[in-house]
């Protein structure tokens, strides 16, 4: 991908240069020709990082909670929902100080949650389980979205000590 062929991109183009480790153009010469593109690469030390780290855990975290019998596309959907979803609430104070930007907050350099956003095991989790159960490829009986979707904010955060 050349700077020419940006340059003649549609306003806001989105860009996913994914090519690990050298993407197919860099974000800086992207900039050099325009500065509403949105952009994103597979590398970590570029803003709008895209990677499996945010899929598959959370996809299997998911399926193995309801015992799911396969991974259909509507799980698949689901999950990436769920991380769109996500990418537009508060970004936690953890997370914040993670990457040392108090400002962090969806916009072009944040379209999609950062790998140390311990919500996405909320979010991605329970919305694979639920497609899961609504597909009828899960094998629980039970499945309470609202108690699964605690279960995990407890993993994560704790929980109080029942009496």
């Amino acid at each position: 991908l050349s700077q020419e062929m940006v340059a003649k991109m549609a306003p806001e183009p989105i860009i996913f240069a994914l090519a690990n480790p050298v993407p197919e153009i860099l974000p800086e010469e992207v900039l050099e020709v325009r500065d509403d593109a949105i952009m994103g690469t597979g590398r970590s030390d570029y803003p709008n990082q895209i990677n499996n780290v945010l899929g598959f855990p959370f996809i299997f975290r998911g399926a193995l909670d309801v015992r799911a019998k396969k991974i259909t596309e509507g799980m698949k959907m689901a999950a990436a929902e769920a991380l769109a979803t996500l990418a537009k609430e508060p970004v936690p104070y953890y997370v914040k100080a993670a990457y040392h930007d108090e400002n962090l907050a969806y916009g072009k350099k944040h379209i999609i949650p950062l790998p140390f956003n311990k919500e996405a095991l909320i979010w991605v989790a329970s919305a694979v389980a639920k497609a899961a159960v609504e597909e009828g490829v899960a094998r629980v009986v039970d499945y309470d979205h609202q108690a699964y979707r605690e279960k995990l904010r407890c993993l994560i955060y704790g929980c109080p000590e029942e009496e």
